[in-house]
């Protein structure tokens, strides 16, 4: 939890039970899931999450769900091979495949499309994926830890996101608290940035 804690700053009781949560997610490779509103610093919990787990040496490999083109969201998840569609002139690998061995961090996963949340919920269940005009499946050991700061939940109830997918990613969720919740850390980060 010491690395945890130097990488976030703050001494509120709300940051401190995430930290502690996220310390012990640290010693595990089960799939996390960390909600917060925008800025509160999803990304950086991750990053230390992955630095203290036993996949540290690997990559952390991350990417922006909500800035991925809808038709080639499943070409930059999974990879794809060459001649699989127009534009397909050589073999690439995706991001999956990029972290294998470390840890993918799928940074505001509430806006990925359905059609690639049943691909993506296939791969959590077995750890298999299937590049893009590739007929047979490649396993791959990664560690998933999602990011959003969308409420996942309502989301599910409105039919914009899978319910069985959500509770696949939400197997250890952590929340971040907002700043203006705990005041008492504003003093640390301007102490920190000054």
């Amino acid at each position: 939890m010491n690395s945890i804690n130097a990488r976030i700053i703050g001494e509120s009781p709300e940051l401190l039970a995430s930290l502690r949560a996220a310390a012990i997610t640290a010693a595990t490779d089960v799939t996390t899931l960390i909600q917060g509103e925008s800025g509160s610093g999803k990304e950086l919990l991750a990053h230390a999450i992955h630095q203290q787990s036993r996949r540290h040496n690997a990559d952390f490999v991350t990417i922006n769900c909500s800035a991925l083109p809808e038709n080639l969201a499943e070409s930059e998840l999974f990879g794809h091979r060459k001649g699989a569609f127009t534009g397909a002139t050589h073999d690439q690998a995706g991001r999956v495949q990029a972290a294998n061995g470390g840890t993918l961090f799928l940074d505001e996963v509430g806006e990925l499309p359905l059609s690639i949340q049943a691909k993506l919920l296939r791969f959590l269940e077995s750890g298999e994926c299937q590049p893009v005009g590739q007929a047979r499946t490649e396993t791959i050991d990664v560690r998933v830890i999602a990011a959003t700061n969308r409420q996942l939940v309502e989301r599910v109830k409105s039919g914009a996101f899978r319910e069985d997918l959500f509770y696949r990613l939400n197997i250890i969720p952590i929340h971040i608290p907002a700043l203006r919740v705990r005041p008492e850390d504003i003093p640390l980060l301007a102490q920190k940035f000054v």
